[in-house]
């Protein structure tokens, strides 16, 4: 039995659009344009294949990510595959579920809190004077309240900021190429590109370490793609959005990463002072005025559009939870919109708490948010690829081969994923600057731990409903009444 609308429907607002633009705007965010400069600098020009490795794993975690959204579209996307893999294990599997459910909603409410702050010191290059804190607070505000009005309203929103961040993209690919490729105007063209890229030491100036450890570092810059396959729940057809989405993404998130990685490695010394902005400076070389005006709007668009998903994402998550009574129930409450504003509300406020402790505490409460999120992230990733792993082989032969997407090469592929997450995990350990964000992302999952055995020790139960077995009864587009009672039939 579903139940009522007003109560915990969410609607179908979304449109196909909105879906393209939010898959590839997901993983365009202020890391490309800001913290890649950091990631060449550990580097040098080798940074192209640091980005390239993570861009790897990350392609293929999409790649499943998309093939259990179509084969079961629903609220929540990875939580309920988390629950349903290791559904057999009864505990284990409600643990699954529940790490991954809240690992991911503390990801995204913390990439609030830096991306507010980011922002603020963006709009203070135009507005020296006004107080950080309030930038941070009325961008905050302004997002929740887009987030609160309506899901086609965040599609709206974030479908305009992820075209500028794309358009932005693809200009600076197209005018870097043009330039690489010596066919920019003579008088403007003092950047000797070879010299730049070879001209300090090599391709890899400091040995394949730095490399790996560059991959590590890259691999919170790519996450948010994953979105496109919770907002599927909030589409008309499902899995054909999930499918065009998923394989939009793929090839255009590498081009975008390693092709501007590339162009900048070639038109800035690795070395220079100059790639603490990287992309500013890349256009500086290429005798653009007003490069700094121009980007500094640019990575604020990005910071927003990350600022309405984060928002989005962690409300969603947070409202999938409710379903099984790993969070409050009292946070399932849908507006006649079909808005999950009880989900919402606690995103903004922890993320705004999360600011006042950049200011209050930047050493202690801040840096421990900060430097653990991104170790949760790898966490989430590899609970999903294990997800699908199981899940695939629930499968019958008949069932993956109407599937619109499938993960390639079953399960090698899949196998090769995990052991890449894996060794990013175990090399963390062994690299001087990953330590302190692995062992915090250890420290949060520990407390998450404890969580689970408090919340479920007062809300233990035999059966839960809406909980069902793999595979799904039809593989094909589900219809949005499917949708809103979760996986429940």
């Amino acid at each position: 039995m579903q139940p009522s609308m007003d109560k915990s429907d969410l609607k179908c607002g979304l449109k196909q659009r909105h879906m393209t633009m939010i898959a590839l705007g997901g993983v365009i965010g202020a890391g490309l344009f800001v913290g890649s400069g950091v990631v060449i600098r550990q580097t040098g020009p080798a940074a192209v294949l640091s980005f390239l490795i993570t861009g790897g794993l990350v392609v293929l975690v999409m790649r499943m990510l998309g093939e259990m959204a179509c084969a079961r579209p629903a609220v929540g996307s990875f939580y309920e595959y988390a629950r349903l893999a290791f559904a057999s294990w009864r505990g284990p599997g409600k643990l699954a579920g529940f790490l991954t459910g809240w690992m991911y909603w503390y990801f995204w409410v913390i990439v609030v809190a830096v991306e507010a702050v980011a922002g603020a010191k963006l709009v203070q290059f135009w507005l020296p004077d006004a107080p950080a804190w309030l930038i941070s607070l009325v961008l905050l505000v302004l997002l929740s309240a887009t987030n609160l009005i309506s899901v086609g309203s965040y599609g709206e929103f974030e479908f305009w900021f992820s075209s500028i961040k794309v358009a932005a993209i693809v200009v600076f690919l197209f005018l870097g190429g043009l330039y690489v490729l010596g066919l920019w105007p003579s008088p403007l063209h003092t950047t000797a590109v070879l010299p730049t890229l070879l001209g300090h030491g090599g391709l890899m100036p400091k040995g394949i370490g730095p490399v790996l450890s560059g991959a590590v570092a890259a691999t919170g810059f790519y996450f948010g793609a994953e979105i496109v396959t919770i907002a599927a729940a909030e589409t008309r057809e499902p899995a054909k959005a999930v499918a065009k989405a998923t394989n939009s993404v793929i090839t255009r998130v590498l081009v975008f990463y390693v092709g501007s990685v590339l162009l900048v490695v070639a038109l800035v010394p690795w070395n220079s002072p100059r790639m603490a902005t990287p992309y500013v400076s890349a256009l500086e070389a290429m005798g653009l005025p007003a490069a700094a005006n121009v980007m500094n709007a640019i990575v604020l668009t990005a910071v927003l559009s990350a600022l309405n998903s984060g928002l989005y994402a962690a409300s969603r998550m947070l409202f999938a939870l409710t379903r099984h009574g790993d969070a409050p129930q009292a946070l399932a409450k849908v507006s006649r919109r079909g808005v999950p504003v009880r989900a919402i509300l606690p995103g903004t406020v922890f993320g705004y708490v999360s600011v006042v402790m950049s200011y209050v505490s930047p050493d202690t409460v801040f840096a421990f948010l900060v430097n653990s999120y991104g170790t949760v992230a790898i966490f989430v990733y590899l609970l999903i690829a294990l997800s699908q792993l199981r899940l695939r082989k629930r499968l019958d032969p008949a069932s993956v081969g109407e599937l619109r997407v499938k993960m390639w090469c079953f399960p090698y592929l899949t196998w090769v994923a995990i052991g890449g997450m894996v060794s990013i995990l175990v090399a963390m350990a062994f690299i001087p600057e990953q330590r302190k964000p692995l062992w915090l992302g250890v420290a949060s999952l520990a407390a998450l731990l404890v969580a689970y055995a408090w919340f479920h020790r007062r809300r233990a139960r035999d059966e839960e409903p809406g909980f069902v077995t793999w595979p799904p009864a039809a593989a094909t587009d589900a219809g949005p009444g499917r949708l809103h009672g979760g996986l429940g039939e």
